[in-house]
């Protein structure tokens, strides 16, 4: 139905608080009474129509009983009644019987006069059965037409049999009540079934809530669906589904912890110790060294603290995604990096490939993920070296193809959720050390720090970019900058790609980034 464009209407809310057996008896039953009315429609119309059938037999068999027994020797017409025949007759039509016989022109006529004709002339030898009143009672009345003298044809007699319908009436009815008592008996038969039956196919789930119900505070593992219907099993597989984003989030809260408990200690302990130095110190020289010291521990214990903060958000925390222009937003994070290229004496470039480039994101997210990269970049590259932060579109099949570098990131996650042709594409070049090529399948890990930099660092810079990527559909992909004349490779290039949104998706103003 969802193919088609169409949807099945919904049901009320008040019928949810019903149970499954409930619904679907209220909704079966109804058009299995509907269809019980239509059927005994048709059977009181069949009724009707096998009695008027066998009745009407018996009415041709009374006309043709007359009509043996009409004489028109003398030039006139005469009957000789078959009085016990009429008799049995009544008795089985249980009510009066009247007959007529007469010439078609009326001049002559025998018996009970009045009984009314059909509306169409009669056939001759052709019986004729109509319903009508005689007396205001309704009758059933047979008629039928033959030459008077079959030598001199010309003038023709009309014999008529009519008998009350209380009998054939009384006939259907009997039918009638048979099929209302089998039909109710097939409703019931049917709905006790379908009660039993329903409850038979929903002991799975029966099943499976006194599992649930039965599980530990902390028991997060999947639900079997093996054993649940093929209906009910992708509510289970969703069931699944959330299980699984609960336990990434608990262990990203333990990781959480974890991590902050093994990276504040021992800053926190140097900390202590440095305010006891300090507090010790009695040469005013000596004791502005051991403050400026604190100062800068303290900096670095606050930075540490961030990034831990900042990647337990990007790894957990929910984020609304909104259209943004990537190069807008590229753009700004270059010119909020510049002081601190200037300080260390870095020439940071921005090289915009040209076009709008707009991408479903977090603003804020993707905000912290570039200015990691550019910190980390601007502090890993000596003075007199160069960064250059490039944004463009990238075809997906040179993404594909692209043999060099090392994948960070979730590319088939990322694959299998952009069905365009393209990427936007966000690219960190530096001069710095660069990170050692059987070193970078572990880039992006918490804690991982390449074995050529000596200088100090959390190693989570690079972990918060990768979370971020992931929770927008993207990868991260880290590869050598250049190859030198010796064949050394030298500096570090990172590459985002996030999923490209058209322009002409975007109802709305862009965020300015």
């Amino acid at each position: 139905m969802k193919r088609l464009g169409l949807r099945w209407p919904s049901l009320p809310t008040r019928w949810h608080r019903f149970s499954v057996r409930r619904t679907l008896l209220a909704l079966v039953l109804p058009v299995m009474l509907a269809a019980v009315g239509i059927e005994l429609a048709l059977t009181w119309g069949t009724a009707l129509q096998a009695a008027n059938s066998a009745y009407d037999r018996s009415l041709l068999g009374a006309i043709k009983a007359i009509d043996s027994n009409v004489s028109t020797e003398t030039g006139g017409l005469s009957v000789e009644m078959p009085y016990r025949l009429l008799e049995f007759f009544e008795l089985t039509a249980s009510g009066q019987v009247f007959f007529r016989v007469s010439t078609e022109d009326g001049l002559v006529e025998i018996g009970n006069a009045g009984l009314p004709l059909p509306g169409q002339p009669l056939k001759t030898g052709v019986p004729r059965f109509i319903d009508a009143e005689y007396f205001g009672a309704p009758v059933r009345v047979g008629a039928w037409a033959r030459e008077l003298d079959p030598e001199r044809p010309g003038r023709r007699m009309i014999i008529q049999v009519a008998e009350s319908t209380n009998s054939r009436n009384a006939f259907s009815r009997a039918l009638l009540l048979q099929a209302v008592w089998r039909d109710l008996l097939t409703v019931s038969i049917v709905a006790g079934t379908l009660a039993l039956v329903i409850g038979w196919a929903l002991r799975p789930l029966e099943r499976l809530r006194r599992e649930v119900e039965a599980r530990a505070d902390d028991d997060l593992s999947p639900v079997d669906e093996t054993e649940v219907p093929a209906d009910a099993a992708p509510l289970v597989r969703a069931i699944n589904h959330h299980l699984a984003r609960q336990r990434e989030l608990i262990d990203g809260r333990r990781r959480f912890v974890d991590d902050a408990s093994h990276q504040l200690r021992t800053p926190l302990a140097t900390l202590a110790t440095m305010v006891g130095y300090a507090r010790r110190e009695r040469d005013p020289e000596r004791l502005a060294e051991a403050l400026a010291a604190l100062k800068g521990q303290i900096d670095d214990t606050v930075r540490r603290t961030n990034q831990m903060l900042a990647l337990a958000r990007a790894d957990t925390a929910a984020v609304a995604m909104t259209p943004l222009a990537l190069d807008r937003l590229a753009d700004r994070c270059a010119r909020e990096s510049w002081p601190l290229a200037r300080e260390q004496g870095i020439d940071l470039g921005f090289d915009h490939m040209g076009g709008d480039i707009v991408v479903l994101g977090h603003e804020g997210q993707l905000r912290e993920a570039l200015l990691n990269l550019l910190h980390n970049a601007l502090r890993y590259t000596p003075r007199g070296g160069a960064v250059t932060l490039q944004v463009g579109v990238e075809r997906r099949q040179a993404h594909q193809a692209a043999g060099q570098g090392v994948q960070s990131g979730e590319s088939g996650k990322s694959g299998e959720s952009g069905e365009r042709a393209h990427w936007a594409v966000i690219r960190v070049v530096d001069d710095g050390p660069g990170i050692p090529a059987d070193e970078r399948p572990r880039a992006g890990e918490r804690f991982f720090r390449g074995s050529n930099v000596d200088l100090p660092g959390s190693g989570l810079g690079l972990a918060i970019v990768r979370a971020i990527v992931r929770r927008h559909l993207g990868d991260m992909e880290i590869a050598a900058a250049r190859l030198d004349a010796d064949g050394l490779e030298r500096g570090t290039t990172v590459t985002l790609r996030l999923p490209l949104r058209a322009t002409a998706d975007i109802p709305f103003t862009l965020k300015a980034g």
